[in-house]
């Protein structure tokens, strides 16, 4: 991984460096991003991006109908070279390059892979009780819920907005092996389909399936439903259709949730006492991110718009650039094992980064009898 880490790191340097140096094809990448003419694309863009926009095609499977959607996505691709390259120089400890969003605009990638309904830039949810301050003393100095087996596999919501919905099922997830020991696979679907909640703050900050939705919600629904069905009982079909919820095949029951202190400390002293925990994060660096410590020089705490399961952290995060080590999150995404470390987002630890802070919850559950 640090092989493959430093390779990325070393090409996006090189890449940096040649941006700066080359006005000429900055303008042209730029310019392109504003055109869907077949005459002008080989003038303005050259064969080195073209050469790399096939290579992205080639490795994420993308396919286009049309010659101009294959012109626009090329612009849409240049730009966000662009921006992998000015995120690598406001994130130096992480790497950031081309992912699987690369031909997708900041408006279309918030929309399909994010989720978090709008709740005024504040902190949604608050209708549950806060939960209590936890001694942090003697905590570990490194912690993992994944190697002690108390996380499923990383999911993948496809082009739909529900993370708010894979936030909450690997929460229900943690706290249900924490209670019993037992590890079980629960249903997304069954909140994508059937959970139809609003913030009682906020009545336009609704459970909408694909459309997003807030975790806190989901507990209050899965409250009054009776609980969750697994996986294999109510499969993920990255699309909303009719709630086809059993309360016969419920295998969890969330029984009561709370919100936790806006402090680092006790976030961290619920994760390791409580179970992994639902978080809501600005997301912004996550569409070009591909590894390392992601700390960002500037990222706001305010704009929460994806829901993500923090599962444990780390003491030291090795910096390839900075040549120091920082303390980060563990983060479980839901985009699929491709993107990222394997599916994860290490975030760094102890500055309330992208509003890490500002929307975390834990879950109380019970085993259905």
């Amino acid at each position: 991984m640090v092989a493959k880490t430093l390779v990325h790191l070393t090409t996006y340097i090189i890449f940096i460096c040649h941006v700066a140096a080359s006005s000429v094809e900055d303008f042209t990448i730029r310019q392109v991003t504003d055109t869907d003419t077949d005459d002008v694309l080989p003038n303005l863009l050259g064969t080195h991006t073209e050469s790399k926009f096939r290579v992205f095609i080639s490795d994420y499977g993308k396919s286009y109908s049309t010659r101009e959607e294959y012109v626009h996505r090329l612009g849409i691709f240049a730009r966000n070279v662009l921006k992998a390259a000015e995120h690598q120089i406001l994130d130096p400890t992480a790497v950031h390059g081309v992912t699987q969003f690369s031909d997708l605009t900041e408006e279309e990638f918030k929309r399909m892979y994010t989720g978090i309904a709008d709740v005024g830039g504040g902190r949604g949810g608050v209708v549950g009780a806060e939960a209590p301050m936890v001694e942090v003393e003697g905590l570990p100095k490194d912690f993992d819920w994944r190697e002690k087996g108390g996380v499923t596999e990383v999911k993948n919501q496809g082009a739909c907005g529900s993370c708010w919905a894979f936030s909450t099922t690997g929460a229900a997830e943690g706290a249900h092996f924490v209670s019993t020991g037992k590890l079980l696979s629960l249903s997304e679907q069954q909140l994508v389909d059937c959970d139809q909640g609003c913030d009682p703050r906020d009545k336009k900050a609704c459970d909408d399936g694909c459309g997003g939705g807030l975790m806190t919600n989901a507990y209050e629904y899965l409250m009054g439903a009776g609980g969750l069905e697994e996986e294999r009982s109510y499969p993920y079909t990255g699309k909303r259709g009719h709630c086809k919820f059993d309360p016969e095949k419920i295998a969890v029951k969330v029984v009561n949730f709370t919100n936790i202190p806006l402090d680092e400390n006790q976030i961290t002293a619920n994760l390791v006492r409580h179970g992994p925990l639902a978080v809501g994060i600005n997301a912004v660096f996550m569409q070009t991110y591909i590894g390392g410590v992601s700390c960002p020089l500037i990222c706001s705490k305010r704009k929460v718009n994806h829901g993500v399961l923090l599962v444990g952290y780390g003491s030291k995060g090795f910096s390839l650039l900075r040549l120091s080590n920082k303390p980060y999150w563990i983060i479980k995404n839901s985009w699929g094992k491709k993107w990222g470390d394997d599916g994860y987002y290490k975030l760094c630890r102890g500055y309330n980064m992208c509003g890490i802070n500002s929307m975390v919850s834990a879950v109380a559950t019970q085993v259905s009898s």
